[in-house]
């Protein structure tokens, strides 16, 4: 490509390779979605999201969310409540970028850093469910958001939870593949 005699390289963000990862996390993604969907509030999805976005980045885990959203929710129903879906995991994924410095770094105990992730996984669940709370009560009209609110705490209570475990049991295996197969190096 040239512009006034400027040779622009384009840049290959979305390599054969990385797009493959993608897949496969997308496909991890709808699977852990459809597997655990008779638990309420409990699935993997949130946190292969997490670990993409500290992992590959905010990109990756945008792509893999909206992919993962659109993929599980037309088999467990298509609504309004997919585009709340969608920005509740915008969000997520966005705090959860600023703070991939911190899980890149070498600074803190390893087991400090864990730790201190499962806390913030567990917080994630609860973000999750306070702005899908905030849109819905918009886009349905309920006038008094904090009863509407707690009355669904039980349900985020769950997704924390569930985030806490999943990144417990799913950080150590599932990040040295992402790095392994998407080509990033293994710090």
């Amino acid at each position: 490509m040239e512009t006034r005699g400027l040779r622009i390289k384009p840049r290959k963000y979305f390599s054969v390779q990385r797009i493959a990862v993608l897949a496969a996390l997308t496909a991890m993604s709808h699977v852990g979605r459809l597997l655990f969907q008779f638990i309420p509030n409990v699935q993997p999805m949130t946190t292969i999201l997490l670990l993409i976005a500290l992992v590959m980045g905010t990109v990756d885990g945008l792509v893999v969310a909206l992919l993962s959203l659109l993929l599980s929710n037309m088999f467990l129903g298509m609504g309004p409540w997919t585009m709340s879906q969608f920005i509740a995991f915008t969000v997520v994924i966005l705090v959860t970028g600023c703070l991939r410095p911190v899980y890149r770094s070498n600074r803190l105990q390893p087991l400090l850093k864990r730790g201190l992730f499962i806390a913030f996984a567990f917080l994630t669940g609860l973000l999750y469910g306070f702005v899908i709370s905030i849109i819905d009560a918009r886009l349905f009209g309920i006038a008094n958001f904090w009863v509407y609110y707690l009355q669904g705490l039980s349900f985020d209570l769950l997704h924390a939870a569930g985030n806490a475990a999943f990144f417990l049991i799913l950080e150590p295996i599932l990040v040295p593949l992402i790095k392994k197969h998407s080509g990033l190096s293994l710090d």
